[in-house]
């Protein structure tokens, strides 16, 4: 043990730290995980989002109907025609902690954010800074670098139309490598419309408007034919709900907000209304239904609006407010009475879908009666399984039984063979960073029925380990990364276990957690340097980068790559695919393409691919 004892502490040890230099330091405490842009919560989206949601609270507060969004080379711009920041409070809203109108609820009644920290953040994590404010005709502007004021002008005289522009470019120090992909954020984009119909927001030139709320939120993201009987649309003063049930899909399925913000994670206000449905449908059938069969199958969505609403971290992903504040006592107590009131009233006034709800239900209770037996023996063999440990190396995250506030970042990697599981389990960040082995490839589960899930062994164990049997809420693990070798086998696994995730659990993938790992195909180097290149392309620009004949080796297989190799590209410098569903397609389409019967179409489409394969093996 080392001997500490001469170790001084004094004051020249205590440090304080300004609010940007704070912020810089831990910007894990304000954004959540940093990331590259390939998953929907990394760093970049929260600083667009952080300005939206002021320009949100404008709308909401019924002032500006239209918000303007460009995004060109990472350089952001978001343009609202609200009251404008008061010109004398411009620097001070940017720029000071704990500074904003929001902490005056006669301004911001259910206002998203209440800490007045998010602008602050995205001013000391952005290269560029500025923020441009018109009102009263007078224009205030002031720029700033990593939160450092460089220049302010005004108030002069102006002709704009009220209102705030922010314009900002994210750090690379911070945000390394970093590429925004706009279906991102065109899919935070839809979120704010379907939450506010009379809003428009402009993106890039491409308008996002909806006149139904919630109700066009379940039907732009489903499939119309796949719904057992039409959406369920129930509005109140602070709460809107929006049901239905799945013809094919297995799980629950939830989009949970609040004060506009999509709470991800959950919270208060999605547990009541899980409750709160299953005691609203017992009584109105009269039967005792357990809850697991009366939620099978469902797709909703609930928001609500609560005054200064508590959430359990800076990136408002889980509302943990009991209170609604004003004449309701609790959010549970709201909910409940809305939805036992409201829904009852529904399915009086519409027995055709009162009676297709009710023989899904008791469809749901005899396939689960059916399964009970398969199913305690499946849940036996994973805890002998795991208690061996053969199959999941667990993360320090997933160490407790609840989440915490590493979350964002816990990553399953789902890998094949003991080389390459061997690989990533000494390279990993132990946590964060978890690996499940599979034993070969995995059965191709295409047409089968939930039974399969439980009766094969990778599947099951996989499931387990997932922790998603009945719904995505207890996903243990934010990021699910398929990691295999870049050749035929590899790209097989990698397609059985996509048909996998969307033949049982299609939501892991409909809310962005399913990805694809990349691993570099080449390492380039000389006696000075050394390039990863992750393409043909990347292999002759790191030729021609480096003087004389550089070494060249092809890695064939991730076990192939050094522990110490490896350790970059699943740390900083890791690049994810994000495997996302092709709205024009539904899920049973997709699958039918994929792992169905040859048809004409499957076949050009393979020879197609198969070329470019070809193509690329030939250039190496």
């Amino acid at each position: 043990m080392a001997d500490n004892t001469n170790t001084q502490y004094t004051e020249d040890n205590i440090r304080s730290l300004d609010w940007k230099e704070h912020i810089r330091m831990r910007p894990g405490m304000y954004i959540g995980k940093l990331g590259d842009g390939s998953s929907a919560d990394d760093g970049i989206y929260i600083l667009v989002k952080e300005v939206i949601d002021n320009c949100i609270d404008e709308f909401v507060m019924g002032s500006g109907r239209t918000i303007e969004i460009n995004i060109k080379e990472n350089l952001v711009s978001v343009r609202d025609y609200g009251r404008g920041i008061p010109l004398g409070k411009v620097v001070d809203v940017v720029s000071k902690m704990n500074t904003g109108g929001k902490y005056d609820s006669r301004a911001f009644k259910k206002s998203v954010g209440l800490n007045g920290v998010g602008t602050k953040a995205v001013n000391a994590l952005s290269t560029f800074f500025k923020v441009e404010s018109s009102r009263e005709n007078k224009l205030k502007t002031a720029e700033f670098h990593q939160g450092n004021l460089v220049a302010e002008e005004g108030p002069v005289d102006s002709s704009k139309r009220k209102g705030t522009k922010v314009s900002f470019i994210p750090d690379e120090v911070i945000f390394k490598n970093y590429k925004f992909r706009n279906e991102y954020i065109e899919r935070m984009l839809k979120n704010y419309v379907y939450l506010n119909p009379g809003l428009t927001i402009v993106f890039n030139g491409e308008k996002f408007h909806s006149e139904n709320g919630l109700k066009d939120l379940l039907e732009d993201n489903n499939n119309v034919d796949d719904m057992l009987y039409p959406v369920i649309h129930l509005k109140g003063d602070d709460i809107e709900v929006a049901i239905t049930h799945s013809k094919t899909q297995y799980s629950e399925e939830y989009h949970s907000f609040v004060n506009g913000q999509h709470t991800t994670q959950g919270g208060t206000h999605q547990a009541a209304f899980r409750e709160a449905l299953a005691r609203t449908i017992r009584d109105f059938y009269g039967k005792s239904y357990d809850a697991s069969d009366i939620r099978k199958s469902i797709i909703s969505a609930i928001a609500i609006k609560v005054m200064e609403p508590v959430f359990e971290s800076q990136t408002k992903t889980k509302l943990g407010s009991t209170d609604m504040g004003g004449e309701f006592p609790t959010v549970r107590t709201y909910i409940n009475d809305f939805i036992g009131t409201k829904l009852d009233n529904y399915l009086h006034k519409n027995p055709d879908t009162a009676e297709k709800l009710q023989r899904k239900i008791m469809q749901a209770e005899k396939e689960r009666k059916e399964l009970s037996g398969i199913r305690k023996l499946a849940k036996d063999r994973a805890k002998k399984a795991s208690l061996h440990n053969k199959k999941l190396r667990d993360c320090r995250v997933h160490l407790g039984d609840t989440k915490n506030d590493r979350y964002l970042e816990s990553t399953l990697f789902i890998t094949e063979g003991d080389s390459a599981s061997g690989s990533i389990t000494k390279s990993r960040d132990v946590n964060t960073q978890a690996v499940f082995s599979l034993r070969g490839k995995p059965l191709n589960s295409y047409g089968m029925s939930k039974k399969i899930v439980y009766e094969n062994e990778e599947f099951n164990l996989l499931q387990a380990a997932l922790n998603i049997e009945d719904s995505m809420e207890d996903l243990r693990y934010n990021n699910i990364v398929i990691a295999t070798d870049a050749d035929v086998d590899g790209m097989h696994i990698r397609l059985l276990l996509i048909t996998f995730f969307l033949q049982f659990f299609p939501e892991l993938i409909k809310e962005n957690h399913l990805y694809i790992l990349q691993t570099p195909l080449f390492r380039v180097r000389n006696k000075k340097k050394t390039y990863y290149c992750y393409s043909p392309e990347e292999k002759q620009e790191a030729m021609e980068a480096l003087t004389g004949k550089p070494e060249i080796t092809r890695f064939k297989g991730l076990g192939e790559i050094s522990p110490d190799e490896f350790k970059h590209f699943i740390g900083g410098d890791i690049r994810l695919e994000p495997v996302m569903l092709d709205k024009s397609m539904s899920i049973e389409s997709l699958l039918e393409f994929y792992m169905g019967k040859n048809t004409p179409d499957r076949q050009k489409f393979i020879i197609e691919n198969l070329k470019v394969e070809l193509d690329l093996v030939e250039d190496n």
